[in-house]
């Protein structure tokens, strides 16, 4: 059998397999498919290493202090993921594992892994930032803002974050898919990129029912909110996809 079909039968069993653990809706799982068919089936085994070295710890991470985090309903999308979270998360690392010739062979490899770092990172940060006690903030402005509101820092997420590209980094350097400084440079420079248009151009909004901002539409009660600042269509997903982007060409242009 050629890489292509082993690659689509093992997308295919991990996709299975995290809808069946709830870290993927079935939405989610089709776009995880064919994510990983194109992963596997152009980087074989390492770039397989690369995908899971950022997609199983994010979905053991997301399990963690559940119950905090669905307290916190008013910042985004909560639960499994669905297509476009898995696709502003791998779309990018999937469009760089294409072949592209030997000549950019190198920068194309580093680009794979800084992307997957980037959302690593992202991913890291979110998820064990909820978790920190003292309050955040934001990161253009250093005042204090809601956990969970995109655009805020802390301590704790701010090592995490430098974890998770670390960690996406070192497989990559295991398997000699490409570099680890260029990889974690890149993925720190995404998650980085992804607090500054969180705090910044990301859409945050209004409830007028509840009296609360927001970055949902409708709000948990169902009211339909409106742009409070930012831009309407600059939501989480497309804010995911700009960092990943952002990873990928900042470690392609180091490795080159």
């Amino acid at each position: 059998m050629s890489a292509f079909v082993y690659g689509a039968i093992l997308a295919a069993v991990v996709a299975a397999l995290a809808w069946r653990a709830r870290s993927l809706s079935p939405s989610g799982a089709v776009a995880a498919f064919a994510v990983g068919t194109i992963v596997f089936g152009w980087k074989g085994w390492p770039g397989a290493a690369v995908l899971f070295a950022f997609f199983i710890p994010s979905a053991m991470l997301s399990r963690v202090g559940k119950t905090r985090k669905r307290a916190m309903l008013d910042v985004g999308k909560q639960g499994a993921r669905d297509a476009w979270q898995v696709l502003a998360n791998g779309g990018v690392a999937a469009a760089c594992a294409l072949p592209y010739g030997d000549t950019y062979a190198s920068l194309f490899a580093a680009a794979f892994a800084g992307a997957f770092a980037a959302a690593a990172a992202d991913t890291w940060g979110t998820e064990i930032g909820t978790l920190v006690r003292s309050a955040p903030r934001s990161i253009l402005t250093l005042r204090p803002i809601a956990t969970g509101m995109s655009g805020g820092i802390t301590a704790g997420g701010t090592a995490a974050t430098v974890a998770g590209a670390a960690f996406v980094g070192a497989v990559a350097a295991a398997t000699h898919v490409a570099a680890f400084v260029p990889v974690v440079v890149g993925g720190v420079a995404g998650a980085l990129l992804d607090s500054v248009l969180g705090a910044s151009l990301q859409a945050l909004r209004w409830c007028p029912s509840c009296a609360v901002t927001c970055e949902t539409n409708p709000h948990r009660c169902g009211t339909p909110t409106s742009v409070r600042r930012g831009l309407g269509w600059l939501e989480n997903d497309a804010v995911n996809l700009a960092a990943t982007l952002a990873g990928a060409v900042v470690a392609g242009v180091l490795a080159r």
